[in-house]
């Protein structure tokens, strides 16, 4: 019986409504400075084992070591770049706000209302379409008011019993990376041009907030300053 078993309503010991986050062990750089091992993906991968032809959502991205990974699993893989996309329709309003006709009435909106106009074409998949989701990083890049919505819709798109996997960096972070996966325990974090700048380091009572309609959660503390977040829809 694995987590997803034993957390199901009605199972003994199940977790209800949003359970305390509970500090995994800890884990360490690998060998090299590029790799990190991950006990956060070996329990999403044990979590979503049981899974018949299974989809994953990878919210960063697209390499094809990971989509090679999950295929051969028999997971089948859909990749949506969330920070890229984002960036791109933040350039597409600022130009737009810019061309407006002098005196014309125009005015800037909230992080809240242009998250619901991203979420109008962004993450544009069926209900109930993911049994696991890879969030990486990509929350700590997010206005605060707009992870939420982001969130909300992330919810609505993973099966129940289904699997995300999020990172959070407890201090800013110095440069920016991207997530690849090497096998089931492994990432390899890759230095890229920056998208965008770490926007918040979120405590434990505001993650558990986010993922508020999860039912359980745990995480794993690095040496790096970064908690691998487990949630269970």
């Amino acid at each position: 019986m694995n987590w997803m078993a034993k957390n199901r309503p009605g199972a003994a010991g199940a977790a209800t409504g949003a359970a305390p986050i509970k500090p995994g062990p800890a884990v360490s750089i690998g060998p090299s400075a590029n790799l990190r091992i991950s006990n956060g993906l070996k329990e999403f991968l044990w979590l979503i084992s049981d899974v018949p032809h299974g989809r994953i959502l990878d919210l960063g991205p697209v390499w094809q070591s990971t989509v090679s990974f999950f295929v051969e699993k028999g997971y089948r893989v859909s990749t949506e770049d969330l920070l890229r996309v984002w960036k791109d329709f933040l350039t597409d309003e600022e130009e737009g706000f810019r061309a407006a006709p002098v005196g014309a009435d125009t005015q800037r909106v909230s992080p809240a209302v242009l998250a619901d106009k991203f979420l109008e074409t962004a993450l544009q998949y069926p209900e109930r379409s993911f049994h696991g989701v890879l969030a990486w990083d990509l929350l700590d890049y997010f206005d605060p008011e707009v992870a939420p919505r982001l969130m909300e819709r992330l919810s609505l798109l993973l099966h129940p019993g289904g699997a995300m996997l999020a990172l959070f960096h407890s201090r800013p972070t110095e440069r920016f990376h991207r997530y690849r996966v090497v096998d089931s325990q492994t990432l390899e974090l890759i230095a890229a041009p920056t998208l965008a700048v770490h926007s918040h380091v979120f405590q434990n009572r505001e993650i558990l907030g986010l993922f508020g309609e999860f039912r359980s959660s745990k995480t794993f503390v690095g040496r790096d300053q970064v908690r691998e977040g487990l949630f269970l829809k």
